[in-house]
């Protein structure tokens, strides 16, 4: 036995699987060739950032377009950051816009999958196997510096003006005896695993990111450590034996961690494995005083994906705004396929922009209404009554007291060619309706264009005369037509703008003032639909409230 086996089985006497049982336990995936296993792996210390959600939307779409697998994994080995329920939170945001893991976690600690546990900390004995096997080949040992000896290490090199860390000469325990160790162990001094690095000083490492393309960074020379003084496994490490494990072949991520490839390579070539492709996302920026910034969670509301839940945004609008993002050629296909579904879009990985995509919330809503204008109305009725049983409970009995006028109301002007498009997220629908219900209705009789007040009381007197609630929609404009030429209004817009001072106004003018009078809005959908959703005694209502209003009594 040599010393290296030795001081394995010191520091890691319970451990008595090696490396080959998981092996065998987690065998190669059954997978179609080409096809690409990916994963979301966050930790739980905080909500979902927007960013989180691209970096799995972009990883769940590189595994489905090429009939791979699609995983969530959680990395909770940082105890010490973890915030209540934020696992939860994690599963609750990426379902709430329809990115649905193939396996992984299901809930605080379940989990659906052949290659689990899914949750970091439920691992520690794989890890720990690993380790030992480093341990064994004489790739890690361990250090028993404290906190204190490693301040000093730091001002020491800060005095020396070399670079920082513990490498090299500067890795006190790094060629110890095993007798060294074992005096240490035997004594209950705390230690960490280290990572032996095989890296050389002047050395380099190229790689070929999926969406950067190729780069060149220096070699790991630093011997990170590997495990805790708890015995729990640091991010670098973890990562390393998870997607080892889990067989992941391509790893989407921030272009943050850009900086650790080096040492994540270096890991999986020292453990044995074949390190797995590597696709880092710049991260999504804002514009902010004429410069841009990546979205702070502190700043910026629309930084946490909560932010659109709450809005109620639809899951569709947010993935399709984030593909404009992800894909340049996203909305010309769009505009060729307008309305196939976003999983038959041909995504790839490089056509990724290498910069920082620019978040619009101007576009986001853009993009929005012309989602939720192809949705049938039942669908956003249906939509609508669920964002608001949560977050708008009046709304919500206002609508399920009678389903059948809100969904009329909804299904003005929906489908044909040219749909409208009030509606950019279910939050605005309160105001939009607003007016359909007495108490949300509020009158405001603003002085129509090209209308004086006592013109406007005119022709809404007139208009109460001929109003018929059983009038279709053409003889109902008929009726409007007929009372523009009595006050000096042309029922011809094309005449008017011909010669502007032959005319009061035009027929569209005349309109708007009864639109005014019932709905206290300039603009609406079609109106002849909405009086007769409102009902002949409320519309008659309205008019004689508006014509007092504009006579001034």
């Amino acid at each position: 036995m040599t010393d290296y086996d030795r001081l394995a089985e010191l520091l890691f006497p319970d451990i008595d699987k090696t490396p080959e049982y998981y092996e065998e336990m987690y065998p190669e995936r059954d997978l179609p060739e080409g096809a690409r296993v990916t994963r979301f792996a966050p930790s739980p210390t905080g909500y979902l950032h927007i960013g989180g959600l691209f970096a799995a939307m972009v990883a769940k779409l590189t595994a489905s377009t090429t009939g791979g697998v699609f995983f969530l994994r959680i990395e909770d080995t940082d105890k010490k950051r973890e915030v209540e329920d934020g696992v939860t939170g994690i599963i609750d945001g990426l379902k709430a816009f329809g990115i649905e893991p193939d396996e992984g976690m299901t809930g605080p600690d379940t989990w659906e999958g052949d290659y689990g546990p899914y949750l970091q900390s439920a691992r520690k004995d794989i890890y720990q196997t690993y380790a030992k096997d480093l341990v064994r080949r004489g790739f890690a040992y361990p250090c028993f510096c404290t906190a204190e000896e490693l301040d000093e290490l730091r001002k020491k090199q800060e005095a020396e003006g070399v670079n920082p860390g513990y490498y090299g000469e500067y890795a006190m325990w790094r060629d110890r005896s095993y007798d060294e160790y074992a005096e240490k162990v035997q004594a209950g001094v705390p230690w960490v695993l280290r990572l032996r690095s095989p890296g050389k000083p002047d050395g380099k490492i190229k790689v070929q990111d999926m969406i950067k393309g190729k780069m060149e960074l220096p070699d790991n020379i630093t011997d990170i450590v590997l495990l805790k003084t708890d015995g729990i496994p640091t991010y670098h490490f973890a990562h390393c034996i998870d997607d080892h494990l889990m067989h992941t072949t391509h790893v989407v991520r921030g272009d943050e961690w850009v900086s650790s490839i080096p040492t994540h390579i270096q890991l999986f070539r020292v453990c044995g494995f074949k390190p797995p492709k590597y696709a880092h996302i710049a991260p999504i920026m804002k514009l902010d005083g004429g410069g841009k910034r990546k979205l702070s969670k502190r700043k910026d509301p629309e930084a946490a994906v909560s932010y659109y839940v709450e809005e109620g945004y639809p899951k569709e609008s947010v993935l399709e705004y984030l593909l404009t993002l992800a894909n340049s050629n996203f909305e010309d296909w769009r505009r060729a396929n307008k309305t196939a579904p976003l999983s038959e879009f041909p995504f790839n990985l490089k056509k990724m922009g290498v910069s920082g995509a620019l978040f619009d919330l101007a576009k986001l809503n853009d993009v929005s209404k012309n989602v939720i204008s192809r949705m049938e109305a039942l669908t956003v009725l249906k939509c609508t009554m669920a964002w608001a049983e949560v977050y708008d409970v009046p709304f919500f009995n206002r609508l399920a007291a009678d389903t059948d006028k809100a969904l009329a109301i909804i299904s003005i002007g929906r489908g044909g060619k040219k749909p409208r498009k009030d509606i950019a997220k279910w939050s605005d629908m309160p105001e939009y309706m607003a007016y359909f219900y007495d108490e949300s209705y509020e009158p405001n009789y603003a002085d129509p264009d090209n209308v004086t007040r006592a013109d406007a009381a005119a022709i809404l007197e007139k208009y109460r005369e001929i109003y018929d609630i059983n009038d279709d929609g053409q003889v109902w404009f008929d009726k409007v037509k007929s009372l523009c030429e009595p006050f000096g209004y042309t029922p011809n817009v094309k005449e008017y703008k011909n010669d502007p001072d032959a005319f009061k106004g035009h027929v569209g003018h005349v309109s708007t003032v009864i639109r005014i009078a019932v709905t206290g809005r300039t603009n609406t959908p079609d109106l002849c639909t909405i009086m007769k959703i409102l009902g002949a005694d409320e519309v008659e209502s309205r008019l004689n409230e508006a014509i007092a209003a504009y006579k001034g009594e």
